[in-house]
């Protein structure tokens, strides 16, 4: 184990059913990495994810988080797993960040107050506090919910595809707080699509194809070849199981 470790994966398998969606993983994340995941749809990128969150057992080996415990992991999921006619207000999701800190049960105090206004004023959305995220456009939704990661202050970042379906300033505006956590030295992991974004704005790649592909800085990582490499074994996959690719699941040059 390297003394400078975030995360170590141990020849790790994660499935359903006792079939892998990604296998035999291995390698460790530096702390305070900024680091990509990437691959075609259906290589195991979200359930790396669920996988060292805790929420998926490996089916084989072993994920190490150091430094930190997994409750402490501040998780950003797909908003497809958002459901948005639950009526919860903007405050309510973000104070959800601050629960491992004050506990489940305890009245939030002034101090927890300004936290949760920090975090929405640092994400653009000053004064949406009273609204309910039913009432929120998709963007304004992701800015929510990094205001609830930013709450949590957490060492330890997973974002799983938090650019999907939002407008470029948007984009733009919380690639902002990713290089602020970065320069923070906190670690973290983003599940990306866009591949131009992941070339301008990180420096380190991980490309899955259910097993690693390339692990390592972007521009190498991402190559002609390695990319062709990730889309040859997503195909060899699907053969295995049964599956039919379909068009969008070709690894593109210029997204995933």
């Amino acid at each position: 184990m390297t003394t400078d470790a975030a995360l170590q994966f141990h020849d790790v398998s994660l499935g359903y059913d006792m079939e892998p969606a990604v296998h035999r993983f291995s390698g460790t994340v530096e702390r305070g990495a900024l680091t990509a995941v990437v691959g075609p749809n259906g290589s195991g990128k979200s359930t790396l994810m669920k996988g060292i969150i805790g929420a998926l057992k490996p089916l084989s080996g072993k994920i190490s988080v150091i430094g930190a415990s997994r409750k402490d992991i501040a998780y950003l999921p797909q908003q497809a797993e958002i459901d948005r006619s639950f009526p919860i207000s903007v405050f309510d999701l973000v104070s959800l960040g601050l629960w491992r800190s004050v506990g489940a049960f305890s009245s939030f105090g002034r101090q927890e107050n300004v936290k949760v206004e920090a975090a929405l004023a640092a994400v653009g959305l000053a004064g949406f506090e009273g609204r309910t995220i039913g009432a929120l456009s998709g963007g304004q939704l992701q800015r929510v919910l990094f205001a609830r990661v930013l709450a949590q202050d957490s060492p330890l970042i997973l974002l799983d595809e938090p650019f999907a379906a939002i407008d470029r300033k948007t984009t733009l505006d919380l690639m902002t707080l990713l290089n602020r956590w970065h320069g923070e030295r906190r670690t973290v992991l983003a599940v990306m699509h866009d591949i131009d974004l992941v070339r301008e704005e990180f420096p380190e790649t991980i490309l899955i194809a259910r097993e690693p592909v390339a692990w390592g800085a972007t521009d190498k990582a991402l190559s002609t070849a390695n990319m062709l490499k990730a889309r040859s074994m997503s195909e060899a996959w699907d053969d295995r199981v049964g599956c039919c690719l379909s068009p969008n699941r070709e690894l593109q040059p210029h997204g995933l």
